[in-house]
């Protein structure tokens, strides 16, 4: 496989969030002004919706009618916009802290949102319990809540399997769990947890980071990703392995993961499956290595091609086809002269994609 970057366009802010058409014609980007900003990938024609996030704007998620846009954000909260008026339609209070990620049931009818602070809730700097359900669930046509589901904060990451029945979400401790959405009991169906995703600190200052940032179910929906950072002596340093690893989920049993050598160091923050279902993307922030984006085999799990960006790639999204890879995009500002205004920090980038 052969990406191939085509286009770029700037967003005037930082982009943490992306949701695309099918054929990836429209793009949405969610960013740090607490906007969300349509991007038409053909020409790089922006336009702003009219509500605004009071924080970050964290994520994004386009229903299947593309009609409706939903956002989440550090605020807590998630909005519901008319893509066509760019107007709000409905505002929802889903957390007290930040939204870290959303996740769209693939019928449309379920968006989940996670959040969590990580407190320590003692003298080994365990996180503090939750003070409110790290996990949460709505009905994409009402708004109304779901389901509510207990985790471990901070959780940073969820994904919904491709029968739209089972949410997994994982948090900073490598601790994943999956529920059933459509049982009343509320109880996780499996939870495991991998020490390959955590640090503890102990060079700068006592307390544990990293975590898993994305997660992916496969095609079959027979097996869960996740990626992020391995252990690092310094974790404030942020130079940890780059990593992922397949577990069936049913069991947590783990299936593979990264292969020795074919990785560098940093944080990885998003997967996605080609639609042949066989390969899956994996890219990130890069802070020792050759890449920080790479697809790898669906098969056996080795790395097949690999690119550095130069940037931090948040998001990631395929087009229907496999012709076409959508991304969001962080850049660094570079030296900035003390009047004067900061330069765009965002991208909408567009790869060809050569099977």
């Amino acid at each position: 496989m052969k990406l191939t970057r085509t286009k770029q366009y700037e967003i005037p802010f930082s982009v943490l969030g992306l949701a695309t058409t099918p054929d990836g014609a429209q793009a949405y980007a969610a960013c740090m002004d607490g906007s969300v900003y349509a991007v038409d990938t053909a020409s790089g024609r922006t336009e702003v919706f009219e509500k605004k996030h009071t924080s970050y704007a964290s994520g994004c998620v386009l229903l299947p009618d593309g009609k409706t846009l939903i956002s989440g954000g550090y605020d807590g909260t998630l909005l519901w916009h008319d893509v066509t008026t760019r107007k709000c339609t409905r505002e929802v209070k889903a957390h007290t802290f930040w939204s870290w990620q959303l996740a769209l049931s693939p019928d449309g009818k379920r968006v989940a949102s996670v959040t969590g602070q990580y407190l320590a809730g003692g003298w080994k700097y365990e996180p503090a319990a939750e003070t409110e359900p790290s996990v949460r669930v709505y009905d994409t046509a009402s708004g109304a809540l779901l389901a509510s589901y207990p985790h471990t904060p901070p959780v940073l990451s969820c994904a919904f399997s491709p029968d739209s029945r089972h949410l997994a979400a994982a948090n900073m401790l490598g601790e994943v769990r999956v529920w059933d959405v459509q049982a009343q009991d509320g109880k996780p169906v499996s939870q495991w947890t991998s020490p390959d995703f955590t640090s503890w600190g102990s060079t700068k200052s006592h307390h544990y980071s990293g975590g898993i940032y994305g997660l992916v179910f496969s095609p079959d929906g027979n097996a869960l990703l996740g990626c992020g950072m391995g252990p690092m002596v310094d974790p404030m340093a942020g130079n940890g392995k780059m990593t992922w690893q397949r577990w069936d989920w049913r069991s947590g049993k783990r299936i593979d993961q990264i292969k020795d050598g074919q990785h560098g160091s940093g944080l990885m923050e998003t997967l996605a499956f080609h639609p042949d279902g066989k390969h899956f993307l994996m890219a990130g922030r890069q802070a020792q290595g050759t890449w920080n984006v790479a697809v790898f085999s669906g098969a056996d799990g080795s790395l097949v091609t690999s690119l550095d960006s130069k940037s931090r790639l948040t998001h990631a999204r395929f087009t229907a086809d496999g012709k076409n890879l959508v991304t969001s995009v962080i850049v660094g500002p570079g030296k900035v002269k003390p009047g004067q205004p900061w330069p765009a920090m965002g991208r909408v980038q567009v790869y060809s994609v050569e099977v």
